[in-house]
């Protein structure tokens, strides 16, 4: 009997260690990279050294990994101290990104192996609609009351750093709202440059709610999922609703991008003082010569 104790005393300590030193695959960035090209689903866990969070968020990601592989047939690894965390966290670790297609989607839930099963299985496919100049008025029709429902829009550019880094936000923004209303994003820098003028949108990243024909934007200096979701569901009533303008005709257009290029080119204009005003002092000079050697002709004349 006692034998028989400590067989399953032994077997317990045996599971228990497997347990304990059980891990995820590790992979570095240029591989993490390949996988993200070539796989059409594969989750990440971003991990540092000495972190007992990420220690825990592994132990639990890796009990849920066999789910993960016969739901998603995804790859489930982790990336130790990779430089990509930035990109989805420039603050800390452990990170959580579902990449569908190459597009990552932030878990920015507890951990809780259901809750993280039921969001990666339910959002599959890519969220957030890339809008652009030919689709934003047909697609949204903001202009008309937005009989397709209200829109919540990011402009952004291809530059900008803080827009990268939204991306996997504003697809778990998406996640969290899908039921409730459109999530989309606008490359201020070139298919939807038009649109971003018409909502005279200068900077980015730049948010805006679309709501029964008034448009919201988001002035608020905090940018997490909990805040921006927060924000698309009623804490928009606290900022002042602003009349949906119609698209700009081609001229007013173009009189705003040129206005908009003066903006970000600054020296241009104080070149083009600078031009305005010689010029003018060329004028004045060349036509005080001129009545001087008029008044001289006059007055020989008169000798």
């Amino acid at each position: 009997m006692s034998s028989t104790k400590s067989g399953v005393v032994y077997l317990l300590l045996a599971i228990g260690a497997i347990v304990a030193t059980a891990d995820l695959e590790s992979v570095n960035d240029d591989e993490l990279l390949n996988l993200i090209r070539t796989e059409k689903y594969v989750v990440v866990l971003f991990t540092k050294r000495d972190c007992d969070a990420c220690d825990d968020w592994e132990n639990e990601l890796f009990g849920l990994r066999e789910d993960l592989v016969d739901s998603l047939g995804s790859w489930v690894v982790k990336a130790p101290n990779s430089q990509m965390t930035r990109l989805y966290s420039p603050s800390k670790e452990p990170v959580l990104v579902f990449f569908r297609h190459g597009v990552p989607l932030l878990y920015d839930g507890p951990m809780n192996d259901e809750l993280i099963l039921h969001t990666f299985t339910q959002n599959m496919e890519p969220l957030v609609k890339e809008l652009n100049d030919e689709t934003f008025e047909h697609l949204t029709q903001v202009a008309t009351g937005a009989t397709t429902g209200d829109w919540f829009v990011m402009f952004y550019t291809n530059d900008c750093v803080d827009c990268q880094r939204f991306q996997a936000q504003w697809e778990a923004v998406g996640a969290q709202l899908k039921s409730r209303l459109n999530v989309a994003r606008v490359n201020r820098g070139s298919s939807g440059a038009a649109t971003a003028r018409r909502f005279d949108v200068f900077h980015v990243p730049a948010f805006v709610l679309f709501r029964q024909g008034k448009m919201y934007k988001y002035n608020i200096h905090k940018y997490d999922v909990p805040t921006f979701v927060s924000f698309a569901r009623d804490w928009y009533k606290n900022v002042k609703a602003e009349r949906v303008p119609l698209p700009k005709t081609p001229f007013d257009d173009l009189t705003a991008m040129i206005a908009d290029y003066l903006r970000s080119n600054p020296w241009l204009f104080m070149v083009g003082m600078f031009t305005f005003v010689a010029g003018l002092i060329v004028s004045l000079v060349m036509k005080c010569k001129q009545s001087k050697k008029a008044k001289e002709t006059n007055k020989s004349k008169k000798k």
